[in-house]
């Protein structure tokens, strides 16, 4: 299975407002792995509940797997693309009461909920 889906690949998909195929409406765009770290420093705790406590109220979504679109973790992690890519990955905030919440990167063939911030 590819580990990512589009070819040829293109690295400007989400990048900013004006980024190709930007999954945000006019005004919003994906945050970056900065922005995203900031966030998650400001949580009271760094698990899902710091997550949801935070004014974002972050959920535990789960992700869908790439072989065989599964929804995977629902409840349990939060996985949130960012905006940032580095070959076929991408990085994202990811959270769970099974590891330490961080920035990571994952193959972008990975279904994660994306949250738009404004400009």
């Amino acid at each position: 299975y590819p580990s990512y889906w589009l070819t040829p690949q293109d690295n400007t998909l989400w990048q900013g407002e004006s980024g190709t195929n930007n999954p945000c409406p006019n005004g919003f765009r994906l945050p970056t792995d900065a922005e995203w770290e900031a966030e998650r420093n400001s949580w009271a705790t760094n698990d899902p509940a710091g997550a949801f406590g935070s004014p974002l109220k972050l959920t535990t979504g789960g992700f869908r797997i790439y072989n065989d679109a599964s929804i995977t973790n629902a409840g349990s992690d939060g996985d949130y693309w960012s905006s940032i890519v580095n070959s076929v990955d991408a990085s994202s905030l990811g959270f769970s009461d099974s590891y330490t919440s961080g920035i990571y990167f994952n193959r972008r063939a990975f279904g994660m909920s994306v949250r738009c911030i404004k400009n």
